[in-house]
């Protein structure tokens, strides 16, 4: 079994984050609060879960699928 450690997590958390806010950019320009408020939501989902969220849901879908 492979060892993961808190600094491996933490890189992976980032690099992660940075992904996602980089596709909502890509979609939807500036990120505004609305839209900052559902990264939380999204970092718990696996890769494949976020990413077809974000590259199939429009703004509004998101927004009511992931805000609490």
């Amino acid at each position: 079994m492979e060892m993961v450690t808190s600094w491996e997590r933490e890189g992976i958390q980032k690099e992660r984050r940075a992904t996602i806010t980089k596709i909502l950019k890509l979609r939807f320009g500036d990120i505004d609060a609305s839209l900052e408020g559902i990264i939380p939501a999204l970092l718990q989902l696996s890769p494949d879960e976020y990413m077809d969220s974000l590259l199939q849901a429009d703004r509004e879908e998101l927004l009511s699928q992931f805000q609490g």
